[in-house]
């Protein structure tokens, strides 16, 4: 994105301010266990977080492993403010940088340097060539036999989910959310290059069901 524009963490209509008590409703407790669990760090592992908004997921991954780097990249110095401020209350020590999903080679300095990369809720608010565009970035930074992670609204299957859908469009805009409702990611992410590409997780939420996406480099 060459004008490095960004969706707001909320979308078009809600204060970042309000992001973590609006995201709590979406059974977030849940599906970012779902995602740590996939993710499974080590101790030696250097984990990205990319659109890692107010920290959360970088966090809690710093909490299962504290041996492991966590780097956590958004595009939004007031979100990373947020992010550094809980980070100092709980005492974590995630790295937090400024930059755009598909710029991360530049972001972090080098190729092939992360043996996991996650996101959180990021992908459905990108038109579908900034989708392919931060896939193919997290691809770049990632070692061979890394590890791929995300959590996103995926394929809606039910008309209760579509309806609940709903909510997220009218934040986010219907065309750069529609085609996660219509299941994009996984083919995106083969697309990409990754391989063993799984819908792994899927929970229902207020907000429409967030997929589980695991995948690896080879």
């Amino acid at each position: 994105m060459t004008e490095r524009t960004f969706t707001p963490a909320l979308g078009r209509f809600a204060p970042t301010r309000f992001y973590d008590p609006v995201i709590a409703l979406t059974r977030e407790r849940l599906w970012r266990g779902l995602l740590a669990m996939h993710v499974a760090p080590r101790p030696d592992d250097v984990i990205v977080d990319v659109g890692c908004g107010t920290g959360s997921s970088a966090l809690l991954l710093h909490r299962i492993e504290p041996r492991a780097r966590i780097v956590g990249v958004d595009p939004d110095p007031d979100v990373l403010a947020m992010a550094r401020r809980k980070a100092d209350a709980v005492g974590g020590t995630p790295e937090w940088r400024v930059g755009m999903g598909d710029a991360l080679p530049e972001v972090l300095g080098a190729d092939g340097s992360a043996s996991a990369v996650v996101s959180s809720l990021v992908l459905h608010q990108c038109p579908v060539a900034m989708k392919r565009a931060i896939l193919a970035s997290m691809f770049t930074v990632l070692r061979p036999g890394g590890r791929l992670a995300i959590a996103d609204f995926g394929l809606q299957r039910t008309r209760l989910m579509r309806l609940a859908f709903r909510a997220v469009q009218l934040a986010d805009g219907k065309q750069d959310t529609q085609p996660n409702a219509d299941g994009i990611l996984p083919s995106l992410m083969s697309e990409a290059g990754f391989r063993d590409v799984r819908e792994a997780e899927v929970v229902s939420t207020i907000g429409g069901s967030v997929s589980i996406y695991v995948a690896r480099r080879d």
